[in-house]
């Protein structure tokens, strides 16, 4: 019978079960995380999360059962050792792509007034007890996202893809994908939804560039801490300002214009030496 399902399986089209399993990959784990949280409490919780993440890389990454598909896992995981150059223009992605979203999304809030009710929905951290405490499932959530959404969607999902039909159409699939399972979110607004897909395409470009999901994580990383800490839950403050239609346009308006055109240049410039470095190697 497994054989009989395993043959059925292989005569799906590759995009179909590349999404499959990505979806899979990505969000059974992510959701590990908050069944955890939500019934060990912050320190037992991070430390469970922390062992789990570490077992979760090391399977994706091609080890451990079964054995017919180490070589697979491996190839979707993007696993390698990465140059010196690669780090150097990996992480500079990273961090500016970061930047690049948080950029946008204060730019939409300048247009639109900043709806906290619908942002701030279903990240309630008031059970935890200190404030080190929401910090530390700040860090943790952003790291569970990072490393599992990372290896399900631009690992699991867009690879194969992009070894069937190309780059181009395995980083707007992953990214339509990425952005289609965060619209149930109450932060999920019209005008989130193109940043979400925005930062679905860069991402998937990073991974593409760079041959390897590390700089991907560190940048995912580096902007769910950005939106668990100040946009979701408030722990970092509260964005206060007015759209431009009751300011007008002031100094923080062109300064947020402004970064976004220099960071998003720069992500773009990032992932086109990781692209001739990759190529080169």
């Amino acid at each position: 019978m497994t054989a009989q399902v395993r043959n059925y399986w292989n005569r799906l089209p590759v995009l179909l079960r590349a999404i499959v399993v990505g979806l899979l990959v990505a969000l059974a784990a992510a959701n590990v995380w908050p069944i955890l949280l939500l019934n060990l409490g912050v320190p037992l919780a991070a430390i469970t999360e922390a062992a789990f993440l570490a077992l979760y890389v090391w399977w994706a990454g091609g080890n451990g059962p079964p054995s017919r598909t180490r070589t697979t896992r491996a190839i979707r995981f993007r696993g390698g050792v990465l140059l010196r150059r690669q780090w150097t223009w990996g992480l500079l992605a990273a961090a500016f792509f970061a930047l690049t979203v948080h950029a946008a999304i204060v730019l939409l809030f300048r247009f639109v007034t900043f709806p906290t009710a619908e942002f701030r929905r279903g990240y309630d951290f008031s059970f935890i007890p200190t404030v080190s405490l929401r910090w530390l499932a700040v860090v943790v959530s952003a790291l569970s996202a990072a490393i599992c959404e990372e290896t399900g969607f631009r690992g699991y999902m867009q690879r194969p893809i992009e070894q069937r039909h190309g780059a181009v159409v395995a980083i707007l699939i992953s990214s339509l994908m990425f952005t289609a399972v965060h619209l149930s979110k109450g932060w999920a607004t019209a005008g989130m939804v193109p940043i979400v897909f925005g930062a679905g395409i860069l991402l998937g470009l990073v991974a593409w560039s760079s041959g390897s999901l590390i700089p991907g994580m560190v940048g995912h990383f580096v902007m769910d801490v950005g939106l668990m800490a100040y946009w979701w839950t408030g722990i970092a403050g509260s964005f206060t300002a007015f759209p431009i239609s009751q300011t007008a346009r002031d100094t923080s308006f062109a300064i947020t214009c402004v970064t976004l055109v220099v960071s998003l240049c720069i992500v773009m410039m990032a992932v086109a030496r990781l692209r001739r470095i990759s190529a080169a190697n």
